[in-house]
């Protein structure tokens, strides 16, 4: 219950004059429980003047005082506006002190964004995504760093927004949207109230300008009868690059899942390579059958390697994969234009589609993706492993130019029609 505050029978007493002259040592009132304090030394303060005492506590309560500063610092009209917050605190069943001392405690957004980043670390897919997150709260937010988490504006927010919203529109809204899950956190623990100033709808949708979407339109793709001829090129040459874009081609992988692939996830006996969840997109686990064609390069690389565990395809750093580009520069110096290394698992898509009769949840499960709603997806445990076996190791004898089985006889060793790779 709100507490009843007794004033004084009259407010703002005191002129701006008085308090510059006021000379007598003692507390005079301005109403309101403001009192100028004057010291005999001659020095002026400001203090309120309550009673306080704990809910449930008998008794009229505690004298207590808090100062609001000299009138050097604090004019009358500053400490009239001070005093009022402080009658607020009060009706409201607050002490005023420890209000006070709870807001001059309250972080700064750097500290809230810090911890925001290291509670939510364990949900982030990968390092690259930690990294954007890292960097859009780090550097793009850093003018809002240092000011405390609870006077974060909306200037402040549109200060750091604008320079980057149409230069660099994807980047904006995503340092938008992090800044606003770091202040709606704040409120959360009960260190900002009302309104995210981050938000967009109904608010900075009002502010700055709609920035067309990103049309990222569809990864440029080799059509699959010219998979063959790539693949007699790249089966001649001894780099670790043209192995890997290989295998990729094979698997129907995403080039971050076979840089990273590791003699670990590798069954020779069942012919399966497991890519755990946390470097899949979707956050699941993936088997892949292998094909005879994949693993007859995994049986080349492998004796270079000679280990269990240890990066498949590693790079020229000692412990570091392939760098993200060496997949585009192979296919640069290999003249193959209009093409990315994303774009064969369309290649392997269209190919299931047009040359083959498995069904098409069959190719988007070869994909690792998520086929049909939440309840479909609830009641679908198997990921049909044998069934995509078979469509793998057509799709091997496709690549590597071999002839095509009956859908009859498919998931037979054709190992005949294997490409035979050599050791580097």
């Amino acid at each position: 219950m709100a507490k009843r505050v007794s004033v004084g029978r009259s407010v703002n007493r005191l002129a701006a004059r008085r308090v510059e002259t006021e000379k007598r040592p003692g507390r005079h009132s301005d109403g309101n429980n403001l009192y100028l304090v004057v010291d005999p030394s001659g020095a002026k303060r400001w203090v309120f003047i309550y009673r306080w005492k704990r809910p449930g506590a008998a008794g009229p309560g505690k004298l207590r005082e808090m100062g609001l500063g000299s009138t050097r610092a604090v004019d009358l009209k500053e400490a009239r506006a001070l005093a009022s917050a402080a009658l607020k605190a009060l009706a409201a069943g607050e002490d005023p002190i420890g209000a006070r001392r709870a807001l001059r405690e309250r972080p700064t957004f750097g500290e809230v964004a810090d911890g925001w980043l290291k509670d939510n670390a364990g949900g982030v897919r990968s390092n690259k995504s930690l990294a954007r997150r890292k960097r859009a709260l780090e550097v793009y937010a850093a003018p809002l760093r240092p000011i405390r988490v609870d006077n974060v504006s909306t200037e402040d927010v549109l200060a750091v927004l604008k320079p980057i919203w149409v230069s660099k529109a994807e980047t904006a809204k995503m340092a938008r949207g992090y800044i606003e899950r770091v202040l709606n956190a704040a409120k959360a623990q009960g260190w900002r109230s009302g309104e995210n100033p981050a938000r967009w709808n109904g608010h900075l949708d009002h502010l700055l300008a709609r920035t067309p979407r990103l049309q990222r339109g569809h990864h440029k793709a080799m059509a699959y009868a010219d998979i063959p001829a790539l693949m007699k090129n790249l089966a001649g040459r001894d780099a670790t690059a043209a192995k890997a874009l290989m295998y990729l081609i094979l698997t129907a992988g995403r080039s971050g899942e076979i840089r990273e692939a590791d003699w670990s996830e590798i069954d020779f006996k069942a012919k399966v390579w497991t890519i755990p969840g946390s470097r899949m997109k979707a956050g699941h686990e993936h088997r892949v059958p292998l094909s005879d064609q994949a693993v007859a390069i995994l049986h080349a690389l492998q004796p270079a390697t000679d280990t269990e565990a240890g990066l498949i395809f590693p790079g020229q750093k000692l412990g570091r994969p392939l760098s993200d580009m060496a997949f585009k520069q192979l296919l640069a110096r290999l003249a193959v234009k209009d093409c990315t290394p994303h774009g064969f698992r369309s290649a392997f898509r269209d190919w299931a589609g047009d040359q083959t009769n498995y069904p098409r949840e069959l190719a988007e499960q070869a994909l690792a993706h998520r086929i049909g709603d939440q309840a479909e997806q609830a009641y679908r445990r198997s990921d049909a492993l044998e069934r995509r076996r078979a469509m793998m190791a057509e799709w091997g004898r496709h690549c590597m130019g071999g002839k095509a089985a009956a859908n009859d006889e498919l998931g037979r060793d054709q190992s005949a029609d294997a490409v035979v790779i050599t050791a580097t």
